[in-house]
Formats: structure tokens, C-alpha cells, sequence
């Protein structure tokens, strides 16, 4: 049966990333995306978090990720963009009403956008920019003795010799229990000490402008890992077999899953309907850029049941842009509701929007 979705208009905010968490700590869920914060349960009282620079058609803002940086109790931000020059934090000042201060973590080069893994399992996950221009690093929050953010970061670059290109993912490639980084034109493989050892880079694809993240899934059920890839930037969306020869050697087979939308720049992997199969949860960024082919086309966000990889698609929303969503460059998937099924928060230029998520429906 075809699960069902309820749109929420909450905004016409132009901010492209966005995430759900307990702002004020009064025990509900909020919404935060970019300069505001929307108070749960209904979302229709909004908060200034600060003012974000305007450039051109984008907003400086290109994460809004929770994690409590000072140690206070109070999630703050980790946010970042194309223009920033810098990896910074908001710090939430929690139920003062007053406006959130922004601190720099580094400088950095570009970011196209932000990802987190807990790379030593340690409960807090590490901060990894996607700098296509610059080398692949991240970012460890420094805990005191009591396990609280202290607000200094240590940095790691894990390969100095490379720029990361467009794309960013995570996934076990080799099988070996520990989780690689998948750039958009190899893998870096993760060593036994990742913190202190750089990465064995292997430069087994070429992905173009890929989408962020690049998701890791064995599709095929082989014991494999498989990887799924949008074009962020063009028309297009695959899923790449992974198989091995008998030396060894890996190679990388690539399959259509859809060439119909473009800029594919946001993917997740989600149990929608909680049938114990994750579905792949995709959209159109819309305007990522004004001149990319497709820029223009309806927007949309659409479901996929992946089948041994036939990704069958469904459609979630699809129109022109305002009346309908895309998702953004970093859209937040969680029950927010309180049924028991994933909801999907979907920011982007076109504005904010919320879609409960109903379960399945005859």
C-alpha cells in the first residue's frame, strides 16, 4: 500500500537546510531552518535565531545541525556555506529570548554543505564539511572529563593530498567493520587509527557534481556495499552494483534509478512505512543553481521502495515551486508527530514545509 503524506505550509523562508530538536528543552519537538525556529507541536510560533547574510539568490546558511557545543544542556547549531570562509556555531542562549551568537570553529574553504558520522563511536557525531575545493577533514567536539562540550573542536585532516570534489557519503566499502568516506571521485579508506593516520584514497568512480550524501546500502543482498548517487547539478539519479573479480579487484556497475529530475542534491535512507525496508527518500533542490539544466522544472520530492534494485518511485509532492517542495540541500526526516512514522521536514528557496507522514493508506 502507498503511504500517505499530509503537506504543511510553515513558512516562506528562503533557508535551504534544516533540522528537528527540543530548542527551548521544554520536552516538544521544534523546527529549526536558518534565521528562525519554529515552536512545536503546531510550528506556527516562529523565533529569530540571528540575522544570515543574503548572497545573491542563496542564504549563508547551509546546515543548521544540533549538538550542545558549550556543554550548557542547550543544543546549538553547527552551520557553514559557499561563502562563509569559515566552519562556525550558534550558540542557543536558551530560554532567555535573546538572539543566538555565532563563533568560527576554522577557516575553511567553500563548503558545499555539512555532513555528520561518529566516527569512534563515541555518542557525538564528527563535523565533516564537504569542501570540493579543499582536502577531505573533519571536526571532534573536545569533552571535559563529565563528557560536556567544552566549545574547541580538534581538527583532522585524513587526506592532505586531494581535493573532495562534489560529494560526500559514508559506507563500509570493503566490508571491514569500519565506515569509509565516499568523495565524488574515489574513497578514502578509514585505518585503524583514524584520527591519526591519513586514509588510503582509492580512485575506483568518477560521480560528477554527486549528490551530498552519497548513500552506502547493499541493494543487491550479497553482503556487498552498494552506493546510490544523485546529480546535484544535472539531470539524474543511480545506484552503482558493487562486485569483485576473482584477483579482487573491485569494480563499480551503474544503474538508472531515475533520469527524469534534476538536481538530486539531498538523499535518505528512511524506514517510512516501518516495514523493517528502507526506502530511499529523494528531491529537487530547487534553484540549486539558476543555470543548471533543469534549473527551472517543477519541483518535487518522491519516495522509492528499492526492491533488489528496482526502485519502484512514488511521488510525494511535485509542482511549481511554492505551491509544491523540494527538499532543499539538507532536509530532516523524524517523527515530529508522535504516530510512530517518519515525517519529513523539507526546507529550500521555495519556502518551509512539513509533511506528515500517515502510513500506509489503502
Amino acid at each position: 500500500m502507498p503511504i500517505t503524506f499530509k503537506k504543511k505550509f510553515l513558512d516562506s523562508s528562503p533557508y535551504e537546510a534544516c533540522s528537528v530538536f527540543d530548542v527551548d528543552n521544554d520536552g516538544i519537538l521544534d523546527i529549526v531552518s536558518g534565521a528562525y525556529w519554529y515552536q512545536g507541536p503546531d510550528f506556527k510560533q516562529k523565533h529569530k535565531i540571528c540575522d544570515i547574510a543574503a548572497i545573491n539568490d542563496y542564504r549563508d546558511d547551509f546546515s543548521d545541525f544540533p549538538m550542545d557545543v558549550n556543554g550548557n544542556g542547550f543544543n546549538d547549531l553547527i552551520t557553514g556555506s559557499w561563502w562563509s570562509g569559515a566552519l562556525r556555531w550558534r550558540q542557543n542562549p536558551g530560554n532567555s529570548g535573546a538572539l543566538w551568537e555565532t563563533f568560527e570553529i576554522d577557516q575553511s574553504p567553500n563548503i558545499e554543505t555539512i555532513r555528520y558520522f561518529d566516527i569512534d563511536g563515541c555518542g557525538v557525531p564528527e563535523i565533516f564539511p564537504n569542501t570540493p575545493g579543499g582536502p577531505q577533514m573533519f571536526y571532534k567536539l573536545i569533552r571535559d572529563h563529565q563528557g560536556k562540550g567544552t566549545g574547541q573542536f580538534h581538527k583532522v585532516v585524513i587526506h592532505d593530498g586531494l581535493k573532495s570534489g562534489h560529494g560526500l557519503g559514508f559506507a563500509d566499502i570493503n566490508g571491514d567493520g569500519r565506515m569509509d568516506v565516499v568523495l565524488a571521485d574515489g574513497w578514502l579508506e578509514q585505518p585503524e587509527d583514524p584520527f591519526n593516520e591519513l586514509w588510503t584514497f582509492h580512485p575506483e568512480f568518477s560521480f560528477g557534481s554527486a549528490s551530498i550524501p552519497i548513500l552506502g546500502h547493499d541493494i543487491t543482498g550479497n553482503g556487498l556495499c552498494d552506493l546510490i548517487v544523485g546529480q546535484a547539478h544535472d539531470y539524474g539519479l543511480h545506484w552503482y552494483e558493487q562486485s569483485l573479480e576473482a584477483d579482487g579487484t573491485r569494480r563499480w556497475i551503474k544503474h538508472e534509478i531515475d533520469m527524469s529530475v534534476s538536481q538530486y542534491h539531498d538523499l535518505l535512507l528512511v524506514d517510512l512505512d516501518r516495514d523493517g525496508e528502507l526506502e530511499l527518500v529523494a528531491g529537487k533542490r530547487y534553484m540549486a543553481h539558476d543555470f543548471d539544466p533543469g534549473a527551472d522544472d517543477p519541483v518535487g520530492i518522491y519516495y522509492f521502495k528499492i526492491g533488489n534494485g528496482r526502485f519502484e518511485k512514488h511521488v510525494i509532492d511535485y509542482g511549481p515551486a511554492g505551491e509544491a517542495s523540494g527538499n532543499g540541500i539538507y532536509m530532516w526526516i523524524q517523527d515530529v508527530t508522535g504516530n510512530g512514522y517518519p515525517d519529513i521536514v523539507a526546507p529550500g528557496k521555495e519556502g518551509l514545509f512539513l509533511f506528515e507522514n500517515l502510513g500506509p493508506q489503502e
